[in-house]
């Protein structure tokens, strides 16, 4: 599909233009407050040092909206760098002087991909670091992200092996329920099935004793969808997981990347990311419909490359929700610009073609 060959042609072109990051560029952190499976606490974000995404390293091109590979080594990086770093970033912050004030504190662990793939996190590095996390007492919730294919009983109790009771979550990219936008739309190169499957083997292992839990990614507005299809998608997509089992939803609102599919259909007026109030619909009716928590992501909102209301409440908003994920009340706000969002949402399918499109006019 010419979906996926453009996609391919704008990942080449932009990784041949951006200079590949050295570890210690990649290596990051930060630490602010969450909603963990205990209640409200801290989280410690770290961003280990490595090559990046396989799938976008490799013939597929990626997902259409990601650029997260442009921020990697894109080789190889060794078992002995990646630890260094990650107990350099653990030094930067004060959890443990919060942990003996009280505070419950979960840490997160990205790897621009997928941590449980030991061609991109080396097992060596993922056992030292899952052993360094078993002797720091303050940590009692450990979550990291992996695509479904790498999810597998012997995995999981190689980590149990190691982290004994904490709580570990995986985290993975579903994006939604709907098979033909995720393989065609985002590209994302796995099935329903696929995710279903990882999903029954992390039940599986919680029905053995193990600590585990499992959290989809949901994607908000993806390419060629309306307002309306991506706000109605990212509800019925909540709806599913919870009723496959799933422990909690975290939503992502798009933002444009530089050097994807999205940015290009972006700068061709093609595509505009979400309106703030397309994720406080969702988040507003998704605590409706399901039992269990839902976060919403507010990464660039009010921004020009992300989602966007109006100057007077766009900063509002963005509080409101980061507020609410930790709550997990419904959001009550009204602003002149609620309008127009609706008129969009109302009318923006009327001259929506429902015709497959096999041509996107943007070499």
């Amino acid at each position: 599909m010419e979906i996926q060959e453009l996609n391919k042609q704008i990942r080449k072109e932009s990784t041949e233009r951006i200079k590949a990051k050295v570890p210690e560029q990649v290596s990051t952190s930060w630490y602010n407050e969450d909603l963990l499976y205990s209640g409200k606490g801290k989280s410690l974000f770290i961003i280990l040092a490595t090559e990046g995404c396989s799938w976008a390293l490799g013939p597929s091109g990626g997902c259409t909206m990601c650029s997260y590979i442009n921020d990697c080594t894109q080789k190889p990086v060794e078992s002995s760098k990646i630890i260094e770093l990650f107990k350099k970033e653990l030094e930067k912050h004060p959890y443990k002087e919060d942990f003996k004030s009280g505070d419950k504190i979960a840490i997160k662990i990205f790897a621009s991909g997928s941590f449980l793939n030991p061609k991109e996190v080396p097992k060596e590095a993922r056992d030292e670091i899952l052993k360094i996390l078993s002797e720091n007492e303050e940590f009692s919730e450990i979550v990291v992200e992996s695509r479904p294919e790498y999810v597998s009983e012997d995995v999981i109790e190689e980590v149990f092996n190691i982290i004994g009771d904490k709580l570990f979550e995986i985290s993975m990219g579903l994006e939604t329920a709907n098979d033909k936008t995720r393989l065609y739309n985002i590209n994302k190169g796995f099935t329903l099935k696929d995710f279903e499957n990882a999903v029954d083997i992390i039940k599986k292992m919680k029905e053995k004793g193990y600590n585990i839990k499992s959290k989809p990614y949901i994607f908000l507005k993806p390419i060629l969808l309306s307002e309306k299809e991506s706000i109605d998608e990212a509800i019925e997509t909540g709806i599913y997981c919870n009723k496959i089992g799933v422990d909690r939803l975290s939503y992502c609102p798009a933002t444009i990347h530089g050097g994807t599919l999205i940015e290009r259909l972006w700068r061709e007026n093609a595509y505009k990311p979400p309106w703030i109030w397309s994720a406080v619909e969702v988040i507003n009716r998704i605590r409706d419909e399901v039992s269990i928590p839902s976060l919403m992501d507010t990464s660039a909102f009010g921004s020009r490359r992300g989602p966007y209301n109006c100057k007077k409440c766009n900063k509002d908003l963005k509080h409101l929700i980061i507020k609410t994920n930790l709550s997990q009340d419904k959001i009550d706000y009204d602003c002149e610009c609620k309008n127009e969002w609706k008129a969009d949402v109302e009318s923006g399918d009327f001259n929506y073609s429902k015709t497959t499109i096999n041509h996107l006019p943007l070499y």
